[in-house]
Parts: C-alpha cells; sequence; structure tokens
C-alpha cells in the first residue's frame, strides 16, 4: 500500500533574491513567490493556506503573473549546457498549461502581453535571446539576440499587444514583431552621453515614456515614441543601484535599491520627496496593493514588509533564512518553539503561528548545529570557527563561550540531562565532553578515535554514555566516566545520524548509503536494514518520544515518517525544493519539523 502524504502546516521561507519575485494577485486575497525551485502561492490574511507548484528543476529566477491574474509564468537556471525552462502556470486550476524550453543556462526576465496572448522570454548572459511565445499552443513565434552584452529586464507595453521594451547594459530598446511574418524588430533608444547598466524598467500607463533604474544608482527617463532621452536623477546617486520602480496611488515614483531603502521621487523631475530605509538586505520586489494604500516589499535577506503610502512607513510582516539551514532543535519537554542554525544566525521561532521570536546573528561564521540546555536555560551552539556559544533563551545574549572547542569547527553538539555537562564533536574527529557554567568552562575528557568529521552525537538518559558517528564509517558508544570506547558500530558509509531508540536498548543509524540501520545498543549487532531512499543520501533522522515512530529526510527532497517496529514508509511529506538537512518531532508528537538547503521551514501535521 502507498504511504499517505503527511498534512503541511506551514513554511517559513521566501527567495528573496529573485527580482519582482514578490507579486500579489489581482484578487487582493492572495500572493505568489518563489521558494527554491518551488512557487508558493498564499493567502495574505491565512499564511497556513497555501498550495505548491512544482515543476521546476532547480532554483526559480524570475516569475510573473498576467494582468488578469489568471496565469503565472516562472522561469528558471539550470547547468551549464542544458536548457532552461519556462512554465506557464493556470492559477484558477493550479495546473501547468505549457513548458517552453529554449533558452540555455538561465532565462533573465519574462513577461506577459496586455491581452494575454503572447509572452516575452529573456535568456540569461549564456543565452542573451528574446523570444516570443504564443500562449495558446506554447509554440515560439519569433526570436533573435536582445544585446551582445548581458540583458536584465523585459517588459510589455500597457496597449500595444505586440510591443515592448528590453533593458540591459548600455542598451534600451523598443521592439515590435508580426506573428504572421515571425519577425521581431528592434529599434534602439538613444541615450545620450551616459553609459549606464539598466537592471529595471517601468513603462507609464500611456505607454509615453518609460524609467529605467541603473546599477549606478540614478534613473534615466525616455520617451517611447522619440526613442530620445529626456531626463536623468537624481543629482545624487543612490546606493547600490535601482533594483525597482513603481508606481504610488498619487503618481510618484516608488524607487527601492540595493542598499535597502524605498526611495518616493518626483516622476518628470527626479528628485527624491521622501525616503524609508527598509533595512534587511537589499530591495527585490514592490508589490502594490489593488486598495491602493500600501505595498508589500521583499528584500534579499528573504524578508518581506508592509508599506504604507500615507506615511511612507514599513513594518516587518514575515521573516526567513537567506541561506541553507543547517539544523532544527526543540527545547527539551517543550513544544511551543523550535531553534535554527544557518549561515550567520540561530533563530528561534514559535511553533505554532511561525512568527521569529528571537535572532542572533555572528557574521561571516557558519552555525552548524544548535540545541537547548536540558533545563532550558541556553541555548546551545556550535560554529564554523571551532567555538561553542551559549545564548540566553529569551534575551538572545551571550553567556559564554568555548573557545578553541575543535580545531576546523564545531559539527556536532548534545546537551546531558545534567545541565551543567555538554559534548561536543568537531571536523577534526575529537569528541570531548565539557564542564560548563557562567562563571567556568572545563574540559573533562577527550577521545580521538575518529577519523573523519563528527556528524552526530547523542548521550543517554542517565549520562552514563554517549554515541557519536562519523564520516569514517564509525559510530561509537563512549563510557563518559571513564572516556574510553566502549562499543562501536561500522558500515561502509559517510554516517550523517544517530538516534536513540526511548527505552535505549537499540540504536538507529543513516548516511550516504541511503540505508536506515537498527543496531543492538548492547553488542553492536546489525539488527534490520532498510532502504531510507531509492534515490539520494538520507541526512538526518529523528524519534518520537513514544519510539513508536521515527522521521527521516534528505537528498531526495522528502520527509518520510516510519513505523519503527515495521520498519515501512507510512507517510510522506513532499515539499522541499532542495536537499532535507535536519529534521526533528516535537515532544508532544504533535508536529514535524524539517529544514533544507533553500532556506526553508516546513511544519508538518503529525499524522500518529
Amino acid at each position: 500500500m502507498a504511504p499517505a502524504g503527511l498534512d503541511l502546516q506551514g513554511v517559513i521561507g521566501f527567495a528573496g533574491n529573485v527580482p519582482h519575485g514578490f507579486v500579489l494577485l489581482p484578487d487582493r486575497k492572495h500572493c505568489v513567490f518563489p521558494l527554491g525551485s518551488t512557487v508558493v502561492i498564499r493567502n495574505v490574511a491565512n499564511p497556513s493556506e497555501q498550495h505548491f507548484l512544482q515543476g521546476h528543476s532547480d532554483n526559480v529566477t524570475c516569475l510573473t503573473v498576467s494582468p488578469s491574474g489568471r496565469y503565472m509564468a516562472s522561469g528558471q537556471q539550470t547547468h551549464m549546457g542544458f536548457q532552461a525552462d519556462v512554465i506557464v502556470w493556470d492559477l484558477e486550476s493550479l495546473s501547468m498549461v505549457h513548458r517552453l524550453k529554449l533558452h540555455k543556462v538561465k532565462v533573465e526576465a519574462i513577461s506577459f502581453n496586455c491581452d494575454e496572448s503572447y509572452l516575452a522570454t529573456l535568456g540569461g548572459d549564456d543565452d542573451l535571446a528574446l523570444v516570443i511565445w504564443d500562449l495558446q499552443d506554447g509554440s515560439a513565434i519569433c526570436g533573435s539576440p536582445a544585446s551582445n552584452k548581458p540583458v536584465r529586464a523585459v517588459q510589455f507595453l500597457n496597449h500595444d499587444p505586440k510591443a515592448l521594451v528590453t533593458a540591459g547594459e548600455q542598451s534600451l530598446k523598443l521592439w515590435h514583431f508580426d506573428a504572421e511574418l515571425r519577425k521581431v524588430k528592434p529599434t534602439p533608444c538613444q541615450l545620450g552621453k551616459f553609459s549606464r547598466t539598466l537592471i529595471s524598467v517601468l513603462i507609464d500607463d500611456d505607454d509615453e515614456t518609460v524609467w529605467t533604474g541603473t546599477s549606478s544608482g540614478d534613473i534615466m527617463l525616455v520617451n517611447l515614441r522619440t526613442h530620445l532621452f529626456k531626463h536623468i536623477g537624481p543629482k545624487k546617486r543612490l546606493s547600490l543601484g535601482v533594483t525597482v520602480i513603481t508606481r504610488a496611488p498619487n503618481g510618484t515614483l516608488l524607487v527601492g535599491t540595493g542598499s535597502g531603502f524605498i526611495h518616493m521621487m518626483h516622476p518628470d523631475q527626479l528628485t527624491v520627496l521622501k525616503t524609508v530605509e527598509v533595512g534587511g538586505g537589499g530591495i527585490t520586489s514592490i508589490a502594490p496593493h489593488s486598495s491602493g494604500t500600501l505595498a508589500f516589499v521583499g528584500t534579499t535577506a528573504c524578508n518581506t514588509y508592509v508599506l504604507k503610502y500615507a506615511d511612507l512607513s514599513v513594518s516587518v510582516r514575515s521573516t526567513s533564512h537567506s541561506s541553507p539551514v543547517n539544523c532544527v532543535a526543540f527545547p527539551l519537554g517543550y513544544s511551543e518553539c523550535f531553534a535554527t542554525a544557518s549561515f550567520g544566525e540561530v533563530r528561534v521561532w514559535h511553533a505554532r503561528n511561525q512568527n521569529e521570536l528571537l535572532r542572533v546573528s555572528i557574521p561571516n561564521l557558519n552555525c552548524r548545529v544548535v540545541t537547548f540546555a536540558t533545563d532550558g536555560s541556553a541555548i546551545l551552539s556550535g560554529w564554523s570557527d571551532g567555538k561553542i556559544r551559549a545564548f540566553g533563551p529569551q534575551s538572545g545574549k551571550l553567556l559564554w563561550v568555548v573557545n578553541d572547542a575543535h580545531v576546523g569547527g564545531v559539527s556536532a553538539l548534545a546537551a546531558c540531562n545534567n545541565p551543567e555537562l555538554m559534548v561536543s564533536g568537531g571536523v577534526d574527529g575529537q569528541v570531548r565532553i565539557w564542564r560548563v557554567s557562567n562563571e567556568s568552562r572545563v574540559m573533562l575528557g577527550s577521545m580521538k578515535e575518529h577519523k573523519g568529521t563528527v556528524t552526530c552525537i547523542r548521550v543517554r538518559s542517565n549520562d552514563a554514555e554517549c554515541v557519536s558517528c562519523s564520516d569514517d564509517g564509525s559510530a561509537l558508544v563512549w563510557d563518559l566516566q571513564s572516556f574510553h570506547r566502549s562499543n562501536s558500530l561500522f558500515a561502509s558509509t559517510f554516517f550523517r545520524a544517530i538516534e536513540y531508540h526511548p527505552d535505549e536498548s537499540q540504536l538507529i543509524t543513516t548516511g550516504t548509503d541511503r540505508k536506515i540501520t537498527n543496531w543492538d545498543a548492547t553488542d553492536g549487532t546489525a539488527i534490520r536494514i532498510v532502504d531510507g531512499s531509492a534515490s539520494a543520501e538520507v541526512n538526518a533522522l529523528s524519534m518520537g518520544s513514544s519510539g513508536e515512530f521515527f522521521i527521516s529526510g534528505g537528498g531526495d527532497r522528502l520527509l518520510k515518517c516510519w513505523n519503527y517496529d515495521d520498519g515501512v514508509v507510512t507517510h510522506v511529506g513532499a515539499g522541499h525544493s532542495a536537499g532535507i538537512n535536519a529534521v526533528a518531532v516535537s515532544p508532544d508528537q504533535s508536529q514535524f519539523v524539517s529544514v533544507g538547503d533553500e532556506g526553508a521551514i516546513f511544519l508538518w501535521s503529525c499524522p500518529v
């Protein structure tokens, strides 16, 4: 019998580096945004109401919605020498309409025409082609090299269904195409003495003029009728380039920059009237709400904000990781929150409403592992600089640091039931036990038998022994009184995760051989070996507190729930668009959490 599906409670994540990637649909109820290779459709008022459109094989690089809101098109990147797909979706039936293949490596930008009969797509730096597609049958009508230099934007005119604009390095072109003759003809616009790289475009409602934002931080105003340059501004360039241009209801321009500022500007004089700092990365999306009072803003830090036009004020709407998430952990016996570790930060999240409760940032370092002290007094974290850092669970204040805990970085960490004890593992292959407090940090013992990176450590409930697994194909049981190895498990794999069964009579391991193995905890013999995945390594395991089930995740992007006694998959959760790095079962067994390389956090209902 095929496994049942896992019910998804919510997703924390947003691919903020995609230009114009956050889009509000005309129904005012839903928004669309990319997340890795997945496109998410979410109810604005109820984030738990969401749908996932999956069809891309790699990260989505551009996204647009047709004027009526019926269709959406998304383009992707792929590997060198391969074709990058464009997918046209029907948003009413949530189905794929066309899969368009012509561009190489990357699709840079896409645009629907005003009557939704044609779609224009623009290839990336390895392609540079402009292609016009017929949306009726998905056929390519005509195409042309857009330029011999990188091109960044394409936009159809608002009233002419067969005219469009492309913008790029030192080029702005107005194109007209003939569908019957299958020809497209460009007319270059004269930019005068200015040499600029154009990265964003806004066409006026009457198709008379176009505003183009440049990478050097100014805006060029060009007449589309005469193809002549009119004006450039502001006098003081905007920092890190003009990434987004849109119109406010009062007719002024809303300009987003790579430095995280939004400027309200005069549309003709191009002078700055008002400025607000959004923070949290450069601006990549400004999505006006049809109510005419606000807009949603997306940033490269993968955060979204609400911008109110009246006073140009900004408030945080959602936050998410902008790098792969390495680890996830619940506090002992507490299911209301969990912590995640990523590059440069540790975050604590509310498990029910999915809000960020706490963020601890240490720039330019990778946090590889995070856990909680058993008494809840500290968040323990291991970092790529070889240090173990403890933070206050409510304040985020740094409580103490173990300097030089492991050469090359801390890769595994486990809290003992005695809150003063913890065990760490490192890239150097060493397993160390520490006595820690706010006053002192003392290493009680160091065990060096692993020849590879220690990937996971688990401690028995009586603190008498722990087990560690490593990339060297060994899992070793350590006596924490004598600091010697008491048992060993070997397999032809790079071990990735290990767990004790709640009664501690068995161990369960997984790794790069795609196998999940049950071991006798006393004599170290393998009891049962099952295939954890048919196609990719299994990176993560987490055991339910009842011992009746466990969950696994890995490179096949699937979260699997297993019956422990039978060793069979009972439920499968599909949603991740990249490999799963870590999983956790909440202490009350009501929820699963999985985190992955796309920077997303998925929350699932426990079916058991």
